[in-house]
């Protein structure tokens, strides 16, 4: 049967207008000192790095979303179109997502309160003696868990950890040290009174963005080429030094 040429013309332009639509995408982060909310809008360097990865890309329609770990975690395990950030790459997670590029890299040390001389860490096994503060789905909460770590109080975010650690509901609390000065700091808390017991060498790692697994391949693929040439012309270095913190 032949198609009269209106109808034709109209399934013509039906197919060019769904090809060339890119699918919306869902930036989602957490709370950190390297993303907030500033004016309430989602701010900090690594959402300015996803923002310029995007834009370059030319996928313009999106939008950045702060929620807490575990949300944000489980969008980007469910959902499609979903960029999440800041996340690290992990053997267990490496087959979870389609990753896109590493943003920084991150180390992270308990910290306790000076004025508790009774809680002396020297190694891994004598941290499970006391009570660490940890964030739901977080790799700390994870990796804890696979070492063994007993009495871990789980946060909805590092605000409420770290309270938690200044109320002497925890003992203990894996931080990296810019988050933990950026938090004394809005607390009004002399970071002095806080000390690095231990470092979670372990933990150290490259902390990337990455797709939903069921994210279209081709918007994969750009962000990836975007990313690249970011990091390439130094532009990367840039937006992660030079923003401002809230």
């Amino acid at each position: 049967m032949r198609l009269r040429p209106t109808i034709w013309f109209a399934l013509l332009l039906a197919m060019t207008c769904a090809s060339s639509q890119a699918e919306s995408i869902q930036a989602v982060t957490e709370d950190t000192s390297y993303t907030y909310l500033q004016d309430g809008q989602v701010a900090g360097p690594a959402s300015r790095v996803v923002e310029a990865m995007l834009q370059r890309a030319g996928l313009n329609d999106y939008s950045l979303a702060m929620y807490p770990w575990a949300r944000a975690y489980d969008m980007a395990l469910q959902q499609p179109a979903v960029l999440i950030y800041l996340i690290a790459r992990t053997p267990e997670r490496e087959p979870l997502f389609k990753w896109v590029g590493e943003i920084m890299r991150i180390e992270y040390h308990l910290y306790k309160l000076r004025e508790q001389p009774d809680v002396q860490v020297h190694s891994l096994a004598d941290a499970k003696r006391f009570s660490v503060g940890v964030l739901r789905d977080d790799v700390r909460q994870q990796y804890l868990q696979t070492e063994g770590f007993t009495k871990l109080v789980v946060a909805a975010d590092n605000r409420e950890n770290f309270k938690r650690l200044l109320n002497r509901q925890v003992q203990l609390v894996p931080m990296p040290e810019h988050d933990a000065r950026l938090l004394c700091a809005e607390s009004g808390v002399d970071y002095a009174s806080l000390e690095q017991v231990y470092t979670l060498d372990a933990l150290s790692s490259d902390l990337y963005m990455a797709y939903s697994n069921s994210t279209d391949d081709e918007t994969v693929t750009r962000s990836r080429a975007a990313f690249a040439s970011l990091k390439a012309e130094g532009l990367l270095t840039k937006l992660m030094n030079d923003h401002p913190e809230p």
